[in-house]
């Protein structure tokens, strides 16, 4: 199972340097996890920087994967998560989503560099 951040779903939208690390986890849909917060994360940024349809675009193919919505569980472990390792709320979230499920978290987020289970590519 894989859990791709919020900054790894831009790189790969955008076609950055960072884009073909993260198109493996991306595209084995089947084995894609999506945190809710991310596709909220993801929606943000692209609206801002492009338009509505685009942001739509961008999710509608974040939902081909499983969502993970956050529960009160969930909630609790993030909070955990965020005071232990000092990451901010959304990120505490994922990171939550992916130890939950035993997923390995892809990211270049600095954030995440050197937390069990994590593929961390520098920009």
């Amino acid at each position: 199972m894989n859990v791709v951040d919020s900054s790894a779903w831009l790189s790969y939208f955008a076609g950055d340097k960072n884009a073909g690390s993260f198109a493996k986890a991306i595209e084995l849909v089947a084995e894609l996890l999506v945190p809710s917060i991310t596709i909220a994360e993801v929606f943000k940024s692209i609206l801002r920087q492009r338009d509505e349809e685009s942001a739509i675009q961008a999710i509608a193919h974040m939902q081909q994967a499983n969502v993970a919505v956050l529960d009160s569980g969930l909630a609790v472990d993030a909070a955990c998560f965020g005071i232990e390792y000092k990451l901010p709320l959304a990120d505490s979230i994922i990171y939550a989503t992916a130890r939950k499920y035993g997923a390995v978290l892809w990211t270049q987020d600095t954030d995440f560099k050197g937390l069990e289970g994590v593929k961390f590519y520098p920009k």
